[in-house]
C-alpha cells in the first residue's frame, strides 16, 4: 500500500474540517497530493415546470461552490500539500464519495465524525457507514474534535491483528506505509478476558496470550525496514484493552472483516468496536483476495 492521493469529504461543519485536518497531515507524512470534494443534492432526474428545475440546478451548484470555498478558507495556510477541489451529486454521501474515488484514482479517502459523538471519539454516521461497506479504497475516520489538536505528525502507525489471513495482510500494508511515512510501527492485539475467570481458565487464558505474543513476533519477524514494536492489550471489553494503549500522534490500522467482499472494505463488530473506542484516528483497509500458494504477488501501482 502506498498512497499518492488522497480524497477528504467534506461539509462546512466542524467534521468536515476534522476530516481536512486528518488528510492535510496524512498527505503531508505521505507526500500525497489531496482532492478536497463536497458531495451535494442531485438534481431533479426529469425537468420540471417552468424554470424550477434550471432554478434548482443553480441553486445547488452555487450551495456545492459555497461549501468549497468555506473548505479553500480553511486551508488557506496549507501551501506544501497540492489541493484540488470538487463536488458531485448523489443521494447519498458516502455513495458519491465511492464514484469520486474511481474518478479521482485516489488511494484512500477521509471523513470526520458523525455529529452527536463523544469527543476524540468516532461516531459512525451515515456516510461512514456506506463508506465502511462499499469503499475500493482504505477510509479513514478522524475522531471529533480532531482539528484542535492535531499533532503536527505522526510518530507510530499502529496496526491491530488478529490470527488470520485478512489481518496478515493487513499488517503487511502497514509495514509499507510505515516505511512511506517514516515511522515506527507498533503491532497490537486485543485480548478480551470477558470479566472473572477460575484458575483453569486463567491458565488456558495465559496460554492464549502466549500464543497471541508468539504470532505478533513472527509477523514482525524479517522485517526491519521499520522500527517495529509489539503489544498485547487485555481488558474485559475492547474499549477497556485499548484504555492502555498510548494513541497520541498515531493512526490505528484494522483489518476488515474476512466475511466482507473482495476488494472493498467491511465492517465487522470487532472492527466496529474498535472504532467506537480509539481516541485516536482509525483507518479501515479493503480485503484483499487471498494468495494461493506460490503464486506471485499482484504489482502495486505507482502512479
Amino acid at each position: 500500500m502506498k498512497i499518492e492521493h488522497i480524497l477528504a469529504g467534506f461539509i462546512p461543519e466542524p467534521r468536515g474540517r476534522d476530516g481536512l485536518a486528518l488528510a492535510v497531515l496524512m498527505a503531508r507524512q505521505a507526500g500525497a497530493r489531496l482532492t478536497v470534494a463536497h458531495v451535494h443534492a442531485p438534481t431533479w432526474p426529469t425537468p420540471g415546470p417552468g424554470r424550477i428545475d434550471a432554478e434548482w440546478r443553480a441553486y445547488v451548484a452555487e450551495q456545492a461552490a459555497r461549501s468549497l470555498e468555506q473548505a479553500r478558507g480553511v486551508l488557506a495556510d496549507v501551501t506544501d500539500v497540492p489541493i484540488e477541489y470538487v463536488f458531485r451529486g448523489h443521494r447519498g454521501s458516502g455513495r458519491g464519495l465511492v464514484q469520486l474515488v474511481g474518478t479521482t484514482r485516489a488511494d484512500v479517502v477521509v471523513i470526520g465524525s458523525a455529529p452527536g459523538g463523544v469527543r476524540d471519539r468516532i461516531r459512525i454516521g451515515s456516510t461512514a457507514d456506506q463508506l465502511l461497506h462499499a469503499s475500493p479504497v482504505p477510509v479513514a475516520l478522524a475522531p471529533r474534535g480532531y482539528e484542535d489538536g492535531v499533532p503536527p505528525g505522526f510518530r507510530w502507525l499502529t496496526a491491530a491483528y488478529r490470527r488470520d489471513p485478512a489481518s496478515d495482510d493487513a499488517v503487511r500494508r502497514a509495514f509499507r506505509l510505515a516505511a512511506q511515512m517514516g515511522v515506527p510501527l507498533r503491532l497490537i492485539t486485543l485480548v478480551v478476558s470477558g470479566g472473572r475467570r477460575a484458575r483453569v481458565e486463567q491458565e488456558m487464558f495465559d496460554r492464549f496470550r502466549e500464543r497471541v505474543a508468539a504470532d505478533l513476533r513472527a509477523i514482525a519477524r524479517g522485517r526491519r525496514s521499520v522500527p517495529v514494536e509489539m503489544r498485547v492489550l487485555e481488558g474485559g471489553s475492547v474499549a477497556a484493552a485499548l484504555a492502555g494503549l498510548d494513541c497520541e500522534a498515531s493512526m490505528l490500522i484494522c483489518a476488515s472483516s474476512e466475511t466482507g467482499p473482495l476488494r472493498r472494505v467491511f465492517l465487522g463488530d470487532t472492527s466496529l468496536k474498535i472504532i467506537r473506542a480509539a481516541p485516536c484516528p482509525v483507518m479501515m483497509l479493503p480485503r484483499a483476495p487471498l494468495r494461493k500458494p506460490g503464486s506471485p504477488r499482484k504489482p502495486e501501482k505507482t502512479g
